[in-house]
């Protein structure tokens, strides 16, 4: 059974594609959200199983907007995309505990990440 899942990413175009992505493997996008701001909205109202969430997005990072989810849920399973430089954020993400940090662009990686 697919995850519900809420894509993070201030992109319009990349979230199109994440979506693709996660939806030809059988989960179900619940939610997209353009900002860390708009993230912490709609993780309370969703209650989504995972969330894929961007690094870089104006007004509140990715990584700060993770930190204030799992705060609220230390539950949430969050998968940190980016297109920078991943060893730079490692182990800010490791610290927060999210799942991961994975570039953007490696679909095979995201889905083994998320799991089944």
């Amino acid at each position: 059974m697919g995850k519900r899942i809420l894509i993070v990413e201030d992109s319009t175009m990349m979230r199109r594609v994440i979506a693709k992505v996660l939806q030809e493997a059988g989960h179900s996008v619940v939610g997209e959200a353009g900002s860390g701001l708009e993230a912490l909205e709609l993780y309370s109202e969703l209650k989504p199983d995972l969330v894929t969430m961007d690094i870089t997005m104006r007004g509140m990072d990715g990584i700060t907007a993770a930190r204030k989810i799992m705060d609220v849920d230390n539950n949430a399973r969050i998968l940190i995309l980016s297109n920078l430089d991943e060893d730079k954020y490692r182990d800010e993400v490791e610290r927060i505990g999210a799942l991961g940090l994975v570039n953007k662009h490696k679909s095979e990686k995201i889905l083994e990440l998320i799991g089944d």
